[in-house]
């Protein structure tokens, strides 16, 4: 949704990102080791992974899924050639990387985007803003930024840490959206509601 707004407004050429995914993007298992490794912690207890390949608690670990032969993950080519598809835009110059973090909810992306025209923070501020289902979280004087806990039970994308990049034109953003919420069930619902709409159902 993030970039779907900025391509609207200023085209995409190319787009950074690094996801931040909580436990229960991988299901019910990895809520549940989180928990009883959380559990072992307070306790002074050794910390045993069987879902993961190592201790999530108090951990990250660079993989979502499951690693192929050319080093990058079955997650990161997915959100590849997810972004491409759902955008429409086949040739769109995607650089990825999955994190598995210990959080129950909310995925996060720290994205490095380059627009085709020139797009100042504030235009994008607007843009973002404009755009139903996203809101702006977005107040460095007062330390208010995207986080999973603010996201968690909220149907909306919430996006901040909008500015310009050191070096260059580029804009980099932190969302953060409730995985369960606008990842699965709050899109199922959207979906059906547009199809009714349009008399698809």
């Amino acid at each position: 949704m993030v970039l779907q707004a900025l391509h609207r407004e200023a085209g995409l050429a190319r787009v950074v990102v690094t996801t931040l995914q909580s436990v229960s993007g991988s299901g019910k298992p990895g809520v549940e080791e989180l928990e009883a490794q959380t559990a072992a912690l307070v306790a002074g207890e050794p910390l045993h992974a069987e879902f993961y390949p190592e201790p999530i608690a108090h951990n990250v670990l660079p993989l979502c899924e499951t690693f192929r032969d050319d080093g990058y993950s079955t997650e990161e080519m997915k959100l590849a050639l997810e972004t491409r598809k759902i955008l429409e835009l086949p040739g769109l110059d995607v650089a990825m990387q999955c994190i598995r973090v210990p959080v129950p909810v909310g995925h996060s992306l720290s994205i490095l985007v380059e627009t085709q025209k020139r797009l100042d923070p504030d235009a994008a501020r607007r843009a973002l803003a404009a755009f139903p289902g996203i809101v702006v979280v977005d107040d460095p004087s007062r330390n208010v930024f995207p986080t999973p806990a603010r996201a968690a039970g909220r149907d909306e994308v919430l996006v901040g840490r909008i500015r310009r990049d050191l070096e260059s034109d580029r804009l980099w953003l932190f969302v953060c959206s409730d995985n369960l919420r606008k990842g699965a069930a709050t899109n199922a619902v959207q979906i059906a509601e547009e199809m009714l709409r349009r008399g698809l159902c």
